[in-house]
């Protein structure tokens, strides 16, 4: 039975995801597609709760812990090291850099906290998840100085060039596609897509957003990470049954869980 993973999505923002019924629709829905392990991801400390809760109630679901880099809020080393104190917390995140909004004074405050989450990563061994955006550079310079590489992670929904890939592939982290890499214009992100190594490659929803081509403009859901996983399958020139394969083998060991 092939078995997808969705390495990056936020059900609890997902439409009626109040509840954990309509969650669950949301997953038997994925099932049906063969994504069978979903990693919900936090970005802020106010929803932390519910994105672990939510982990701990619904089978295969794990859960991160962070602060996105747009949440302008003061956080820790020793809060996310305690808060990553849970048997369903799997990674640190999700955290990084973000100018695409920000004003150049709250640049060195988001630096910051990204600071503080790599450390919360090399003190708990928790893989991080890396959001990136307009901040090639330095991002990548702050995970080198913090020596990220010790615990490494993810470049999540990367929509780079292979130079920069190549750059986070060489400080040890994974790469990982959403249905961005779908859009007819992603050319450069598909070159990416082919050349990423079969052991370092994710694939992910970041749902509710970015829905994959033939969904693009509804709401996104873990269902269609089959979609981008059959994209990238051929880009590639596999079956989607080794992307499958890969990806999720590639899961389970940044994050250190068993999958049946």
């Amino acid at each position: 039975m092939m078995t997808l993973v969705d390495s990056h999505c936020h059900l609890n923002m997902l439409s009626g995801s109040g509840t954990l019924e309509a969650v669950q629709e949301y997953l038997d829905a994925a099932r049906d597609q063969g994504v069978q392990y979903f990693l919900n991801v936090s970005v802020d400390l106010e929803t932390f709760p519910q994105v672990r809760d939510q982990a701990a109630s619904l089978d295969n679901v794990f859960a991160s812990v962070g602060v996105h880099p747009n949440h302008a809020c003061e956080v820790s080393c020793e809060e996310l090291i305690d808060l990553a104190d849970h048997p369903d917390v799997i990674a640190i995140g999700e955290t990084g850099l973000d100018y695409f909004r920000n004003e150049a004074d709250a640049i060195p405050e988001q630096q910051e906290r990204f600071r503080q989450h790599i450390r919360a990563a090399n003190e708990t061994g928790k893989p991080l998840i890396i959001h990136m955006r307009d901040a090639r550079e330095d991002t990548l310079n702050i995970l080198r100085q913090e020596k990220a590489d010790q615990t490494k992670g993810v470049m999540h929904c990367f929509v780079e060039d292979w130079e920069t890939a190549r750059a986070a592939l060489d400080i040890g982290f994974m790469i990982s596609l959403s249905g961005i890499v779908t859009f007819k214009n992603a050319t450069a992100l598909q070159d990416v897509a082919r050349k990423v190594p079969d052991d370092r490659l994710l694939v992910e929803t970041d749902s509710p957003y970015l829905a994959p081509v033939p969904h693009r403009g509804k709401e996104n859901q873990p269902a269609y990470v089959r979609n981008t996983a059959e994209f990238v399958a051929d880009l590639r020139g596999q079956s989607l049954e080794h992307l499958a394969s890969i990806t999720t083998d590639n899961f389970s060991r940044l994050f250190g869980v068993a999958l049946n």
